[in-house]
């Protein structure tokens, strides 16, 4: 597992790294390796913040929590991430994605300097991630793991692009495709 630590507002301190990393130490019994964990752990004021984000093969779980103690925040957000990780091998037990490789999206950055001068937006940033291909079921567990309102997927079936998203009423909807 290979474990990236960043302190903000604060010393950094051996005593808490290591405490983290024993800690994440307890989730590679739920994921499979590769693991790449980032935590952050900031300080402001009394507000001790521990955030981790987890990343392995084709999933990403995010948790924060906030406390007056730092080892205490770190122990909230472990048990955090725990209980997406059980959740999601629970839900991905009966349910096995269909097989291929994953699809890469082109990442592109256009600078553009005299942006306010312009009467047309300009695309300004554009990301490239890895899409696995997966079931309308496995990207809206993906999409509440990661805390969005939105994912961009590869539907298993089709191999078509899809769109889940997070509507005001709470349901999802599904934006799919159409053959011209």
């Amino acid at each position: 597992m290979q474990i990236a630590t960043t302190f903000r507002h604060m010393e950094p301190s051996d005593a808490l790294k290591s405490y983290a990393e024993e800690k994440l130490d307890r989730v590679k019994k739920y994921i499979d390796d590769p693991i790449v964990a980032q935590v952050f752990m900031t300080v402001e004021k009394i507000r001790h913040t521990a955030e981790v984000t987890l990343t392995a093969k084709g999933i990403t779980i995010k948790a924060a929590e906030e406390t007056n103690d730092m080892y205490a925040a770190i122990d909230a957000v472990i048990d955090k991430i725990e209980r997406q990780l059980r959740r999601y091998k629970e839900r991905i037990k009966a349910h096995k994605p269909a097989e291929g490789a994953q699809r890469q999206v082109r990442k592109s950055v256009v600078e553009a300097e005299s942006v306010d001068q312009q009467q047309e937006p300009v695309i300004i940033r554009t990301k490239t991630f890895s899409i696995k291909p997966m079931s309308v079921e496995e990207a809206v567990m993906q999409m509440d793991l990661l805390h969005k309102d939105f994912l961009v997927y590869t539907d298993s079936s089709t191999e078509h692009i899809n769109v889940v998203y997070r509507r005001d009423d709470g349901n999802y909807g599904l934006i799919e495709p159409e053959k011209v």
